[in-house]
Parts: structure tokens; sequence; C-alpha cells
């Protein structure tokens, strides 16, 4: 492992003494104490996209008897092939009667089992005459039936905590019982851009303007990782107000992002501010990517502080690809990984040998076949993150990938144009 000495802020970014983003993380957590999220209590109605904060746990067999899987008839699989309907099992009722050998229930999908019965057979499956059916073929114990606790029993855990909640961990809590549920409270992220040229949205840009559009691309991605972005105030490039509303915003939230102002400019004041603020301070400033070469990562106790590029693709590619474990963490998530893609190369991907570079692609599906073609890396250019569904990782050795061969394509957690051609 390279010098992990920090860069300081005042000096010019030296290659020897920059860190590859695996070696940022790996420093970084081993410097700044886990943001223990807090518990709250939610209704299954609210609970999608949090974080379970316990095991759910089955307090009973599930299914909790044994069910039919088809409409048709319960019996003894050894009764014969002529068998007498005795009566009929109707949705969420007990079946009315046990049934003998030579006897039938009529059943309805999702029906209780009679006593007696061990299969059940499909109506298309026999012929009906006269109050009896006749089988048209011998019918195997087991068939078409869901036994009990055939999906899990009692006492076995169904999810486990650090899991987040969607669709079928929901359908899962309401098979189990469970009406509300222990969830982490999503961690607050301050948005704290920097920059006089920043300007709102709904303003017309005068020369040397650029509407500030990072804060909602950033807020976006923090949604979508499951933390609760918090639109602050800009900060000018002037040190006593940044750090002034650097120091409110660790106050309020439980982290800040912070874009633009990390590089080493003379108003470059972003590592100076968190540096002057306690410990551990800047951890990192400067990493041996492209883009985002001058992204820091620091704390102050267990707050993250994570200052991202001003070009808005660095902002967004640099949170995405190196600082999202350092936000997932904070939700208490344990599964949080992003979607990962084989794709063949559509053209060569060059990179920088020794460096770590992310390139956006476009993937498109050609008959089954999945192909990515780079993007040009235009850090300036808002447009470019939303034309790629992605990016590329080429890592420091070797510094390329040829056309035709196999490459990985992060898919972005928040948007990004969609695989041409279909999924």
């Amino acid at each position: 492992m390279r010098d992990s000495t920090v860069v300081l802020p005042t000096e010019p970014f030296v290659a020897e003494r920059l860190l590859a983003p695996e070696q940022a993380l790996a420093l970084y957590f081993s410097r700044v104490a886990p943001l223990l999220p807090r518990l709250e209590r939610v209704g299954l109605e609210q609970a999608t996209g949090y974080v379970l904060a316990e095991d759910a746990i089955a307090r009973e067999d599930h299914p909790t008897h044994a069910r039919s899987t088809m409409d048709g008839f319960a019996l003894a699989a050894n009764g014969g092939s002529t068998r007498r309907i005795v009566g009929e099992i109707l949705m969420g009722a007990a079946p009315p009667r046990a049934v003998g050998a030579g006897e039938t229930l009529r059943i309805p999908t999702g029906g209780a089992l009679p006593e007696g019965a061990d299969a059940v057979v499909p109506l298309e499956d026999v012929d009906e005459r006269d109050g009896s059916i006749v089988l048209r073929e011998l019918v195997k114990s087991g068939a078409c039936l869901t036994h009990r606790g055939e999906d899990i029993r009692a006492g076995v855990t169904a999810l486990e905590r650090g899991r987040r909640i969607g669709g079928p961990e929901l359908g899962v809590l309401a098979t189990l019982g469970v009406s509300s549920v222990a969830v982490y409270v999503r961690p607050r992220f301050g948005i704290l851009s920097t920059g006089d040229e920043l300007i709102d949205p709904a303003a017309t840009p005068a020369l040397g303007q650029v509407r500030d559009s990072n804060r909602y691309a950033i807020a976006g991605a923090l949604a979508a990782l499951g933390a609760e972005p918090v639109q602050l105030p800009r900060a000018p490039d002037r040190f006593d107000e940044l750090r002034a509303m650097l120091a409110a915003a660790l106050e309020e939230c439980d982290g800040v992002i912070l874009t633009g102002g990390s590089s080493v400019g003379m108003r470059d004041l972003t590592p100076q501010a968190l540096a002057s603020l306690g410990a551990p301070g800047v951890v990192v400033h400067g990493l041996r990517v492209k883009p985002g070469k001058p992204t820091v990562l620091g704390a102050i106790g267990s707050k993250p502080v994570i200052g991202l590029p001003g070009n808005p693709a660095s902002s967004l590619t640099i949170l995405e690809a190196v600082a999202r474990p350092i936000v997932v963490a904070a939700t208490g998530e344990r599964a949080g990984a992003p979607v990962v893609l084989e794709a063949t190369a559509a053209a060569n991907f060059h990179g920088r040998e020794g460096w770590t570079w992310y390139v956006p692609v476009r993937l498109r599906n050609e008959a089954g076949r999945l192909f990515a073609e780079p993007l040009a890396i235009r850090s300036s250019h808002t447009t470019l993150l939303a034309r790629a569904a992605g990016f590329a990782t080429i890592g420091e050795s070797p510094a390329q990938v040829e056309a035709g061969s196999q490459i990985r394509v992060t898919l972005f957690s928040s948007g990004g144009a969609p695989i041409e051609g279909g999924p």
C-alpha cells in the first residue's frame, strides 16, 4: 500500500501520494468510528425503503396447514380409481369432514386439505359423473398440495436485520403477522454546494455563472441509497462562512456532502474548513482516479463529511463509485452493493496505467447479448450521466479493455439511461 499520508489542501496533488479508491475507503473505515443508526417503529404501510433493525422470525409454521395448489378434488392417493364426492371445501373455511379411502371433497386452489387426504387431483384429470369422479391415471401422495411449514418453520429467521424493505419483504412480514416493524431511521445527509458562481435553477445565468445542478443529482442518489437528503443554503467561497455553515450542518444532520471547493486552488476551502472543526477531520484528500481526483473523505466524530468535485459528472460518479459504502453504512443496510452487469465491450476502453478510471457507458441489448459502449469523459457536462446507464471501472493495470472482451458495468443507483433494445 502506498504512503497514506493525507495531501494537505495547500499542496498540489502528487500522484505518488494519492490513494486508490479501495485504499481510501480502507483508511476511512479504520479511522472513523461507525455511525450507529437510530431505531424507530413504523407500520407496514410506511416501511417501504427502510432497513430492518431486527430479525423477522416466524412465530408459527407457514403455511399453517396443508393447502391445495389446484382446483380439483382432495383424496387419499391409495383409494382406487373411482371416488364418491361427499362435499365441498370452501375458501377460508375448515373442511366440512374427513375423507375415506373411496371418497373425495371438491377443493379450490388454496383450500385447506381435509383429514384423510394426502393429494389433490386437478379437475382436468378426472371424469365426473353421477356424483363420483373417475381418475384417468393414478395420483401420487403429495400431488398438487403445499405441506404445512413447507415455506418456513416456526422459529426460523425469515428476514435478517440490515435488509432493505421492498415488495417481497413486505409480503413476508405480513405473512408472519407483523403489522409494525423496527427499522433504522434514515440518516440525514446535508447537501452543501459551494461556489460564488452558483445560482438557482430558475435564474438565468450571467457570464461566469452556472445553475446549481449538483445538489439535485446528489439528493436523488442519496435517496436511492436509503438516506434522507437535506438541502442546505449554498456556501460562498469564504472560509469563515463555509466553516460556520459546515458546523451548523453537522449539528443538524448525520453527515454532510459538499460539492466543489475540494481541489487545491486558492478558493478551494473544503479541506481546510473540515480540518478546523475537529477529529478525525480530513482522512483522505485526493484519489488516484479519473474523474474525481480532488475528492475529500473525512468526518467529525462519527459523522461523515464527503467533499465531492464541483464538476457535475465527477461529483455524481464519485458518490456512486467511491463514497457509496460510507452512505450505506450509515443506513444500517448490510447488503447495499450496487447492481453490476457483465457486458461485451463494443469498443476499446482506455484508462491510465496506475490509475482507476470510471468510464460512463451506454448499454444495448442485441439478441440477448449485452454490449457496453464507452462515452467520452467530460466532467463538466451535466447531461453525460443521464445519457449513460452506468459506468465501467478500468483498473490500474492493465489500463485498457479491448473491444470484444468482457467488462463489468455498475448501474447508477438512482436512474441513468435505460438499456437500449430491452433489459
